[in-house]
């Protein structure tokens, strides 16, 4: 196995990880959160780190989140956005939340709410307590519900108090793509951290849930109108929130394979077998089929060292219904770094990163409607 690490004369001082990243081709799939929920409140800038400590709104529904994820298995992704002086409205704020609809779906599904400032707290909570099962926890703010299911968002990590990063790389994107396409059936918005700086610029698109890395300004009209030859865009995906690590590289390879209208067609992706070794080899199989949420989403994570990986991946389009048979295994590791600096004086820290390749692409047979 070969060690890449190509990184060029001029940048061995550099401080941003995102340059590190990418002068050494890392790819970036397989590094995007799994997300069942999304929680997006619009919160004024600045983002201190202590604001996860500090804002009002935050302090109240994070013991909650924990809770949910902790606690149930739940993946829910909380993100603030700044308000923008078209999108918003001053006295209220901007609630998003989305949920994943069904096991094979297409698109998440869209609830959107501009309550008073005062009454953000309130829902937030109603939104977090409905998911642990309490009813009518909502109903008082239906009367602030948007009709915005057409309206599609873009969120990019403009999080410089994260890593320094986002706010070099991502805000330059963001005001491209603001001034360009945040028109009235797409919002562009500044966000804070929602993981892989070291792929910055990244951005989230929703209602998809694709998340994108290492963006440039030519990729962007391609990314947004959803033209021209898609494999264009295969190094700069990160991966589809609807699934794990090695689920999200299989998918990718799926959609090389089809083309545009796969992000149309619902999708449900599964793992069925990992080579493991050890006590890993011996407990996974029995352990994944125990129907435990917070269970499974530790075990992905044990087993995460996998050296190859059996994916099955079914999907329906308006023709039928589909499926796929897809091996992920091991490919080259490469030099990376985590975190940039914050002076050029400081040394970066780099890491070995594990990089991962498709080997078998299977199309199975579909039935035709």
């Amino acid at each position: 196995m070969q060690i890449i690490d190509n990184l060029p004369d001029n940048l061995v001082d550099c401080r941003y990880c995102s340059q590190v990243s990418k002068a050494n081709g890392e790819d970036p799939i397989g590094s995007a959160p799994q997300v069942d929920y999304w929680l997006i409140v619009e919160v004024p800038q600045p983002w201190p780190i202590s604001m996860f400590e500090k804002n009002p709104v935050i302090t109240q529904i994070f013991p909650l989140i924990k809770k949910l994820i902790f606690r149930r298995g739940v993946m829910v992704r909380p993100i603030a956005i700044a308000p923008d002086p078209d999108y918003s409205t001053p006295g209220f704020t901007r609630v998003l939340y989305y949920h994943r609809p069904a096991q094979q779906f297409a698109q998440y599904r869209k609830e959107e709410y501009l309550v008073p400032d005062a009454q953000t707290s309130p829902l937030v909570l109603g939104l977090l307590n409905r998911l642990l099962g309490k009813k009518n926890t909502v109903t008082p703010f239906l009367s602030y519900q948007q009709d915005t299911q057409h309206i599609r968002e873009m969120l990019v990590c403009t999080h410089t108090q994260v890593d320094l990063a986002c706010g070099r790389f991502g805000t330059p994107i963001y005001r491209q793509l603001r001034q360009d396409y945040g028109q009235s059936n797409l919002r562009v918005w500044q966000s804070t951290h929602f993981g892989g700086h070291q792929f910055a610029p990244t951005l989230v698109d929703l209602p998809t849930g694709q998340f994108w890395g290492h963006l440039t300004a030519e990729n962007l009209p391609q990314l947004v109108q959803r033209s021209g030859d898609h494999r264009q865009l295969k190094p700069f995906y990160r991966g589809w929130a609807g699934g794990t690590k090695f689920e999200q590289i299989a998918e990718r390879a799926v959609w090389m394979d089809v083309g545009w209208e796969w992000l149309t067609h619902a999708k449900k992706v599964r793992t069925c077998q990992k080579g493991l070794t050890g006590i890993k080899r011996l407990l996974y199989p029995v352990l994944r089929h125990i129907p435990i949420n917070l269970l499974q989403l530790w075990l992905d994570r044990w087993t995460s060292d996998a050296t190859w990986v059996k994916v099955d991946l079914t999907y329906q389009s308006l023709h039928g219904e589909g499926r796929y048979q897809i091996t992920v295994a091991e490919a080259d590791k490469i030099i990376t770094a985590r975190n940039s600096v914050k002076t050029k004086d400081d040394p970066i820290q780099t890491t070995e990163a594990q990089q991962y390749r498709v080997t078998q692409l299977i199309p199975g047979l579909s039935k035709q409607r």
